[in-house]
């Protein structure tokens, strides 16, 4: 799909779809559980379809509807029949999962599409096998078979948090009690502060060590309310929180929590040192353009935002550096290289660093046509780099966004254009 984007500043009011972050993982507590739950949301994304259809095919019954997922949990008694799990392009759905199979005992194949095959599953993929699984990749499919035995399980803290978050959904599951320990600092601690958050919800217990260590009690079945509610996401809302910071008119974004776990709300903060003008309610906050100052991010705890973050950075005359995000090479693009190429071929000036970007902005785009390379941050973050140009943004492979937020461009275009005030 082409859309066309008119350049030029926007103003008015946006719902943001719930948390994609914590729909996964309140799917997996459900589908683990011991009662039928009904997951209250608002925009079903290719990844949470992606969720849900592989915890169909370990044996939950999720029935679907317009704002509302009822999820009948994974019948206890074993299944010896390979499990096929249509994991798409979801990186979460794969690395929360593979514990979780190993967890139930069951054999499956994991069907991964895109560049997921391609991102490195190492050391998480030697730890399983110590622990009685065997992992064996052949091209787009993941085998996984044996029943994942409790015990000590150490990782590095500067690889993904889904790791983490994977085993701490999965050890309540085995007949034993087993310790998680990181090595050095973890990087993106706060999804895992989510994981933590939803098993609290499901009263599944275990102690928390300092930062650096968890003693997961096993034998434990979650057990979710009967119907619960997801907050707003922040990841998908900071691309219209930095659209607003570069509109003077300015944009109310509803649906989120101020207080949230997720650590793409430090988005805030980060706004703030940009210079915009921000205020927060309950349940919304509305930002509007200000000084648009230079900055320096180190994205190391939030990498999602590094694409919308070097596009809002163009509006600053002087340069700005974001760093700390090596590992952004491996997701659904090579994110350092395609947001420097996003830059460019808008008529920006940026230069990719081996851990970052850094960008030297003018304060104004000029408009284009560019490529999505199929990566949905890609694509929004041009939306938000029209506001600093000229002339219209043509994005080649619009539809990517269907990845994590499907309404995107119906809601983009519903924003008013600044210029329609006389």
């Amino acid at each position: 799909m082409i859309k066309t984007v008119a350049p030029g500043e926007r103003y008015g009011n946006v719902r943001i779809p719930s948390s994609k972050s914590i729909v996964h993982r309140q799917l997996i507590c459900a589908a683990l559980g011991a009662h039928e739950v009904t997951i209250r949301y608002d925009g079903l994304s290719r990844d949470i379809r992606a969720t849900a259809d592989c915890l169909e095919a370990l044996g939950a019954k999720i029935r679907r509807t317009e704002h509302e997922l009822h999820v009948s949990p994974i019948n206890g008694s074993a299944d010896t029949e390979k499990a096929i799990l249509p994991a798409g392009e979801s990186g979460s759905t794969l690395r929360f999962l593979i514990p979780v199979a190993g967890a139930l005992g069951r054999r499956a194949d994991f069907i991964m599409e895109g560049r997921l095959a391609e991102r490195p599953m190492a050391p998480f993929d030697r730890l399983l096998r110590e622990h009685g699984m065997a992992l064996q990749r052949d091209g787009q499919i993941l085998r996984c078979e044996g029943q994942l035995e409790g015990g000590l399980f150490r990782l590095p803290g500067n690889i993904s948090s889904q790791y983490f978050s994977g085993l701490l959904m999965a050890l309540p599951k085995l007949n034993c009690d087993s310790r998680l320990q990181t090595e050095g600092e973890m990087e993106s601690a706060a999804y895992v502060h989510l994981t933590e958050e939803v098993l609290e919800a499901a009263g599944i217990r275990f102690n928390r060590e300092n930062a650096t260590a968890w003693n997961m009690f096993g034998r434990q079945i979650p057990r979710l309310p009967d119907t619960v509610s997801t907050e707003g996401d922040w990841s998908n809302a900071a691309f219209f929180l930095c659209t607003a910071a570069l509109s003077g008119q300015g944009i109310r974004v509803s649906g989120l929590n101020p207080a949230s776990n997720q650590g793409d709300r430090q988005i805030l903060r980060i706004l703030r040192e940009f210079g915009a003008e921000i205020s927060v309610d309950e349940e919304s906050v509305s930002v509007r353009a200000g000084c648009r100052r230079p900055i320096e991010v180190d994205a190391m705890s939030i990498p999602d935002l590094v694409p919308v973050l070097a596009v809002l950075c163009c509006g600053a005359e002087g340069d700005s550096r974001i760093t700390g995000a090596a590992r952004l090479r491996w997701k659904e693009s090579d994110r350092l290289t395609t947001t420097t190429a996003l830059i460019r071929s808008l008529g920006g000036e940026a230069e990719e660093l081996p851990d970052g970007i850094v960008i030297h902005g003018t304060g104004r785009l000029r408009g284009g046509t560019t490529e999505t390379y199929n990566d949905h941050r890609i694509a929004m973050s041009a939306a938000t780099a029209s506001v600093l140009c000229s002339e219209p943004v043509t994005v080649l492979g619009a539809e990517c966004v269907g990845k994590s937020y499907p309404a995107f461009w119906r809601d983009y275009e519903a924003l008013q254009k600044a210029e329609q005030l006389d």
